[in-house]
């Protein structure tokens, strides 16, 4: 059974459209969603409930910390990890069921590209496509899956406000075989559009930069979150 996890905030205008998406992939095969909500200003939980998928209300609304709430409730032995903005092929059951017929390999992820048809949103995606193929580092945005016990034994993703993914993908590797399924996870470059592709893409670069030379890239969180958050103000707000 793989168990679909969606960390949400402030997701009214994208949560609905993916779950649909997601309930006619699944079709009949043993998928459970599971909608983690940071205690949203809008009506994310009231769209998600009309959907029948647990929605689940945290305390935090870090993307880590409704990632590991889902992970605790979710039943299933595989753990699928889904921004509420993207759409993954598909056939996207049958791939990651596919993939871990391995018994080798512990989790992985999917090829990814941007929704909007923007000539510098299309070059900041091809330079990723580079990067996670040679790193092997894979995102959030690129859909995240992992067997459940392992996700457990690496004690899930870290009480990070920023880059958890990147962390949890590192430590991924050193436990077993990942893979990349070469099929696109659809994704909206809002952000990129909001703030501007060249600004936001250097500021991604810098944060990454600090991270691996081994800087507190925490203290980048808020600016991050701001970022990310299409409409409405974060309640990272006032946190340092």
């Amino acid at each position: 059974m793989i168990s679909i996890i969606i960390p949400a905030l402030n997701e009214e205008d994208s949560i609905g459209a993916t779950l649909e998406y997601l309930k006619g992939c699944i079709a009949d095969a043993k998928v459970e969603i599971i909608v983690a909500d940071g205690g949203s200003k809008d009506k994310t939980s009231e769209i998600a409930s009309k959907y029948g998928v647990s929605v689940l209300t945290g305390t935090d609304s870090s993307r880590a910390f409704l990632m590991n709430l889902g992970a605790k409730e979710a039943k299933g032995d595989v753990l699928f990890f889904l921004h509420a903005d993207s759409y993954p092929p598909e056939t996207f059951v049958a791939d990651i069921k596919q993939a871990l017929k391995d018994e080798y390999v512990v989790g992985g992820a999917f090829d990814h590209r941007f929704s909007e048809d923007v000539f510098l949103i299309k070059v900041v995606c091809f330079f990723n496509r580079i990067r996670f193929r040679i790193t092997k580092n894979y995102y959030g945005d690129q859909g995240i899956f992992v067997r459940k016990d392992i996700f457990e034994r690496l004690g899930g993703y870290k009480n990070m406000r920023i880059l958890e993914d990147l962390d949890f993908s590192e430590r991924l590797k050193k436990v077993g075989k990942t893979v990349l399924i070469r099929k696109r996870m659809l994704t909206s470059g809002r952000r990129f559009i909001k703030n501007g592709v060249i600004r936001t893409s250097m500021f991604m670069i810098w944060v990454r930069l600090l991270y691996v030379l081994g800087f507190d890239t925490e203290r980048f969180a808020k600016t991050y979150r701001t970022f990310n958050t299409p409409t409405l103000p974060s309640p990272l707000e006032g946190e340092g």
